[in-house]
């Protein structure tokens, strides 16, 4: 066992559900899906954000990417070295009532895998949080670990696939797989959501999925502060991701991240 780097808490990697893991979902209790067949059959059942997170965070149906999430979250970057790895899916973060929901791709294998919260641990993260604060749309520029007080009542941060994959790249199989997760999800969500953003191009193609019935024709294609109407209500903003390399690059620029940012709130009904 290590100790979580906030709390002081010992943990084993991958840390156990409901042993104390800060803002952990489930309990010993929460059923682990098995496969793709039980994967569509809880999501179906859940009647809750909660629920539905707690069933996300112990899923065990896609065998190569448990495999590669724990081998992860035992061996560890060596800058890492003396903490515990969430080692488990990650749900979603935000608000059960969200504004605007960005919509992300699959978790960092040391960053999201490793404290249990999206885009949180990795220099991805860091970019987009730090937007997001200057846009009013959460409490705080950082998100270190999952007890750092990061907290907000106006966007939800989900992603396609729940596990980080080997080589951020996880199969089509896979995908699949996590797909009723996402479903259900937006389906508890959708009725508050006024705002999709997309990060990136694959995301792009998931919020049109997601949001299939709206869709208009010819489907629109992704760029950088490109909007989709998807009928009354809701717009679609496409962001390029803000990983290391788009930043490192200059392809996207935090100037970039606070437009797209702006358009949001500004889209939600929340600027000033």
């Amino acid at each position: 066992m290590l100790n979580h780097p906030r709390t002081g808490q010992p943990f084993d990697s991958p840390v156990r559900p409901g042993t104390g893991w800060p803002g952990d979902p489930a309990t010993p209790a929460t059923p682990p899906a098995a496969d793709a067949a039980h994967v569509v059959q809880l999501a179906d059942q859940s009647e809750s954000i909660p629920e539905l997170d707690a069933l996300i965070s112990v899923c065990r149906a896609c065998p190569r990417l448990v495999s590669w999430r724990e081998e992860v979250a035992v061996a560890k970057r060596k800058s890492f070295a003396d903490q515990p790895y969430w080692g488990r899916p990650v749900p979603g973060w935000g608000s059960p009532t969200p504004r605007i929901v960005i919509v992300g791709l699959a978790p960092a294998a040391n960053g999201a895998n490793r404290t249990g919260r999206m885009f949180t641990g990795d220099r991805s993260g860091d970019q987009l949080y730090a937007a997001l604060h200057r846009a009013g749309l959460v409490n705080q520029p950082t998100s270190i670990d999952a007890a750092d007080g990061l907290d907000t009542s106006t966007i939800r941060i989900i992603a396609p696939v729940r596990c980080a994959p080997p080589g951020n790249a996880p199969t089509t199989a896979e995908r699949n797989t996590c797909a009723p997760w996402l479903d259900a999800e937006w389906q508890l969500l959708a009725p508050h959501v006024r705002v999709m953003v997309a990060l990136g191009g694959f995301a792009w193609q998931v919020a049109l999925r997601l949001a299939a019935e709206r869709v208009p024709k010819p489907k629109p294609k992704f760029g950088h502060r490109a909007v989709a109407e998807l009928g009354p209500g809701l717009r679609l903003i496409g962001c390029y991701h803000p990983s290391q390399q788009n930043m490192f690059t200059g392809r996207l620029t935090p100037a970039m991240l606070d437009d797209v940012f702006a358009d949001a709130a500004r889209h939600a009904g929340l600027a000033d």
